[in-house]
């Protein structure tokens, strides 16, 4: 469009300039010396278009002779930077079909002539990997940071992720810390450090990674809440393996207070101070939780403790029926205390209404044992039967009527004492 108009220009002014010249050509003379030339306008103007459009194409003919080498080499270049893109083309392309031999020397190949060496380098090298040749994907790594040095982080993820893939955690725990004095915000370094410490069981620097992790929206909130839980309960059991006897405290100390209720967690500091013989602690500890919460878990290691005064730990216990009447835990967890208290019939009773509310083996063998104890030998092994039936989860079998048991004691919790 833009020669067409220019065209129209140069006809428009050479059509004008040749009216005018018809009306009067005009007279050039033109003296050098002994020589002069005589002329009309009109030819003059002729003979200098004409020589100026032959002095232009000659100069640029000239021009393009000169520069043909240039230009050739360029060709060469874009052919040669053409073919590199084919050719990691066809390499990714093999990687997909788990060709790694092949990716791999396709790639290599074709490295030195791409504008793009660094994704050759790359790939080459996790394409060595697959093959289980480490050496040679480390210099590949190597040849990639050379290619662009300013890709440290490019080429330090994938050198840690194929590490941590071929089990080389030390390595990779040296390769992501440098990455980590690098880009410390980075969202993908934390994350694979994350990755590494739980593979390394290193709960301690995991803790002190998880508020970065929260900060940078690396978890999301449900998935950082389950990864905390995980490393506090982890580091309470760390504690609980060691001698010293402050440890546990210590670390139940270092867990933010929004995590001690946690059931998961207080569970497990709970269970440990009874393997410590720290009953009393652990009761005050599942008491106050249970008033904050309900919690059947709780409710069960409730029965299994030893406080410092059983009467009154009955009496909690008992308090809670005013809205747990029915559950089955809490009747087993009743009958456990009145047990330890020596309420032989008050105990029957409540494992009884456990049975009826919600049968379970352990309250079937708590109950087997305690009518053993009071002599009612056939009742105990009908109640060991029925509890091992359960617990086996014998389906085939039809439904058993309830216990053949001798006549309930409802007298009051002392009577019951007085009565075994």
């Amino acid at each position: 469009m833009r020669f067409l108009f220019v065209t129209l220009l140069v006809l428009l002014a050479g059509v004008s300039i040749a009216l005018i010249l018809r009306q009067d050509p005009g007279y050039v003379l033109i003296s050098y010396g002994q020589w002069s030339v005589e002329s009309s306008l009109a030819l003059l103007l002729l003979v200098i278009v004409i020589t100026f459009t032959a002095l232009y194409y000659a100069i640029r003919a000239t021009k393009g002779l000169v520069m043909l080498p240039a230009r050739v080499r360029g060709w060469q270049e874009r052919r040669r930077v053409r073919k590199a893109h084919s050719a990691l083309s066809r390499g990714l392309l093999e990687m997909a079909e788990g060709r790694w031999d092949s990716a791999e020397s396709t790639l290599i190949k074709s490295a030195p002539n791409s504008d793009n060496q660094l994704l050759h380098y790359l790939a080459a090298a996790r394409a060595a990997q697959r093959q289980g040749a480490p050496q040679r994907r480390d210099h590949y790594l190597y040849l990639a940071h050379k290619s662009m040095p300013n890709a440290d982080v490019a080429v330090g993820l994938t050198q840690a992720e194929l590490q941590l893939a071929h089990h080389q955690m030390e390595q990779a725990l040296a390769t992501l810390t440098h990455l980590r004095s690098l880009a410390p915000r980075h969202p993908y370094v934390l994350r694979m450090l994350m990755k590494l410490y739980r593979e390394l069981r290193d709960w301690a620097h995991l803790r002190d990674l998880l508020p970065e992790l929260r900060k940078r929206n690396v978890l999301k909130d449900e998935e950082a809440r389950r990864l905390e839980i995980q490393v506090y309960g982890e580091l309470l059991d760390q504690a609980a393996a060691r001698d010293e006897p402050a440890a546990l405290d210590e670390a139940w100390a270092r867990t933010p207070k929004g995590l001690r209720q946690e059931e998961t967690l207080l569970l497990a500091y709970v269970r440990h101070l009874m393997a410590r013989g720290a009953d009393e602690k652990a009761e005050l500890l599942v008491r106050e939780a249970i008033k904050k919460q309900w919690s059947d878990e709780l409710v069960y290691v409730y029965g299994l403790l030893k406080g410092s005064d059983l009467n009154k730990q009955l009496a909690t216990a008992e308090g809670w029926l005013k809205t747990h009447s029915k559950n089955p835990v809490l009747l087993l967890t009743l009958g456990r205390l009145c047990l330890r208290n020596r309420l032989w019939g008050k105990a029957r009773v409540y494992f009884e209404s456990s049975i009826g509310s919600g049968p379970r083996p352990e309250t079937y063998k708590e109950l087997g044992a305690l009518l053993e104890q009071l002599g009612e030998t056939d009742a105990a092994m009908d109640c060991f039967r029925r509890g091992m039936i359960l617990a086996v989860g014998n389906t085939d079998r039809p439904a058993l009527p309830g216990p053949d048991l001798p006549e309930r004691f409802h007298g009051t919790g002392e009577a019951a004492g007085e009565s075994a």
